[in-house]
């Protein structure tokens, strides 16, 4: 038995190359005993074994050697993209503030050293400019060299294949969900998956008043980002998503309007992972 940690992978497949049979314990799950005066990484040892014994050490999932390192490049890649967008607002916000010009973000990806000497006229202001600029290149490259790499290594497979039909969800978008899902027959219910990928609200509430708060990190942080993405581009290529979104905004806000739409695009790719059958924008926003 192990304790799921940040550095657990090592441990579990040289115990699983060497035959042993492993349980990957789930700290986030597991309630300490209240009468246990003294603990130590003894004695914690000790617990978990015994509720190993007794057959409700909750359990966290392992993820296959082979494909990890694949999974992981995609986080990579989800980081990159996030440093790079920090840059592009970065530049934006120098232009605006400098000139009262917009520069909208594929302008900014475009920008070149002529334009950037005719927008800015302070040297500083110019080199602020192009250190972004040379920065946003720079992951530019990288990012489409890592998808080319996992293009180039993986393919939607069953029963992913089918999420290319969803609109907004593309081949790396799809890779994504089916890396981060893994096997789609561990979440007994829709409801699970979706608790999983952070589409749920923690709040506890009571008589209409908010009593408490879960913890909002449980899940997968990659599988969160990747239906919040899917949401976006949704809204933008089809119009029952883009209606209702409208609707929820005018009761809500944009940020919770989108969370909630992100929230039924998960559900929606449940069942289309489960079922093995295309997006029907009727039943999701009927």
């Amino acid at each position: 038995m192990v304790e799921s940690t940040y550095n657990w992978y090592w441990l579990v497949d040289g115990l699983q190359a060497a035959k042993y049979k492993v349980h990957l314990a789930n700290p986030a799950e597991m309630q300490q005993y209240s009468g246990m005066k003294y603990t130590d990484d003894t004695w914690d040892s000790y617990w978990l074994a015994h509720m190993l014994r007794l057959g409700i050490l909750p359990e966290g999932y392992i993820y296959p050697k082979e494909i990890r390192p694949v999974r992981d490049l995609l986080r990579k890649r989800t980081m990159l993209v996030r440093h790079r967008t920090a840059h592009l607002l970065s530049l934006q916000n120098m232009v605006n503030r400098n000139t009262g010009r917009k520069v909208n973000v594929n302008d900014a990806k475009r920008l070149s050293e002529e334009k950037i000497s005719e927008q800015l006229t302070d040297k500083h202001h110019k080199m602020a400019v192009q250190s972004d600029k040379a920065v946003i290149d720079f992951f530019h490259e990288q990012i489409d060299r890592i998808e080319k790499a996992v293009l180039k290594e993986v393919k939607l497979r069953y029963p992913y294949e089918e999420l290319l039909t969803v609109p907004g969800i593309g081949k790396i978008l799809g890779i994504t969900i089916m890396l981060e899902t893994g096997d789609i027959n561990r979440f007994p219910t829709v409801s699970d998956y979706s608790s999983y990928c952070r589409c749920v609200s923690s709040q506890k509430i009571s008589n209409g008043k908010k009593k408490g708060e879960g913890n909002k990190k449980n899940g997968n942080k990659y599988l969160a980002w990747a239906y919040v993405e899917a949401a976006n581009f949704m809204r933008r290529y089809s119009e029952p998503a883009r209606s209702w979104h409208q609707r929820k905004a005018a009761k809500t806000n944009k940020i919770v309007a989108i969370k909630a739409l992100s929230n039924k695009v998960a559900r929606a790719c449940y069942f289309i992972i489960k079922d093995q059958t295309p997006f029907d924008p009727k039943k999701l926003f009927q």
